[in-house]
């Protein structure tokens, strides 16, 4: 059977090509109703499929989005690669995805193979701060959108949430419980690198005690962002003799490690122990108990975040750095009653 092609589908349609052409691409150019409705007719009916790799050629674009992220089995990666996804979906583009593995060089391997496809945009989540990723970068001359992080090393525009409120915000709702102090439960870093969330979560926790009145010292520690290493530390650290009443955790992630090792060390939470974490991922709900926490929104960034990488036509000018609120979510982890 011969390949169907956009002629025969204007000659059906009855129509040119080049309104063919605008049916498919949903412009540059505005086609009537009706003449869409014949164009579409006829593709259905010759089942006529577009040849994305000669649009590509010809546009120098291709109608996809690279999404790099440190590691899509985290939870909060998850779901904001879903939520970047479900954005691109809703403007007609498809997403790759590739992990970094919080390493530099994969981070740089992903950004020039995506770049190399002639993506539409890049949806950059960074593993940190890395001269050669904003090398890469403006080799390309891409549209670059940091997403969550915005290293210092990379002056792309960047979609960032209120992390340092956010920490400070549920810092002072554990303080509010009466505890004397609120230990924090950090990242690795031994160099705080502004614009790193981690970090900031810290900056926000130092904050809330600073104003309290509350001191910090030896209340810090560290660990890497995922539960299963928060559970190996939270062992040792619930096991001493200086166990904290209350507990901060930079990610969810970490509090659900916790709450594992303090589970199996017998330790009551709230009662003996007050846990809070960052970032309200699906599962924060389903933990025993509860899991109070900050929530982001990761829909709004998501969708910010493809519009500024594609160029959506028509929006109005941003802020280099564009920072979207957070809200409280109040459980029971923290203290608080059952209906809170």
């Amino acid at each position: 059977m011969a390949k169907v092609t956009r002629d025969d589908v204007a000659r059906l349609a009855g129509t040119s090509t080049a309104v063919v052409s605008y049916v498919i691409n949903n412009g540059p150019r505005p086609v009537a109703a009706g003449t869409r409705e014949r164009v579409l007719a006829a593709i259905k009916e010759l089942g006529y499929r577009p040849d994305r790799v000669a649009q590509a050629m010809a546009s120098q674009r291709t109608d996809l989005i690279g999404l790099i992220v440190p590691d899509a089995r985290h939870a909060f990666f998850a779901e904001m690669a879903h939520a970047v996804e479900q954005a691109a979906a809703e403007r007609g583009k498809m997403v790759l995805v590739g992990n970094s593995d919080y390493r530099d060089e994969r981070e740089v391997h992903y950004l020039r193979a995506f770049l190399g496809m002639r993506v539409s945009g890049l949806v950059l989540i960074s593993q940190g701060p890395s001269e050669n990723a904003a090398a890469e970068i403006d080799a390309w001359d891409a549209r670059v959108v940091l997403l969550h992080r915005r290293p210092e090393a990379v002056d792309d525009v960047a979609v960032v949430t209120d992390d340092v409120g956010g920490a400070r915000q549920v810092t002072e709702h554990m303080l509010g419980h009466g505890y004397p102090y609120v230990a924090c439960l950090g990242g690795m870093e031994t160099t705080p690198e502004k614009g790193d969330p981690v970090t900031d979560h810290v900056s926000g926790w130092r904050q809330a005690m600073d104003e309290a009145g509350i001191g910090t010292e030896g209340r810090l520690f560290q660990c890497a962002y995922n539960r299963y290493d928060a559970y190996h530390v939270a062992l040792d650290l619930l096991s001493g003799p200086d166990r904290p009443p209350a507990l901060v955790c930079a990610t969810d992630d970490q509090a659900i490690g916790v709450l594992r090792a303090a589970r199996e060390l017998r330790i009551d939470v709230p009662g003996e122990l007050a846990v809070a974490g960052f970032d309200d991922v699906k599962e924060a709900a389903l933990t025993d108990p509860p899991l109070t926490t900050v929530a982001t929104d990761r829909q709004a960034m998501a969708h910010a975040a493809v519009d500024l990488a594609i160029g959506e036509p028509g929006a109005a000018p941003v802020d280099r750095v564009r920072q979207f609120p957070v809200t409280l979510k109040v459980r029971r982890s923290c203290g608080c009653g059952p209906a809170a």
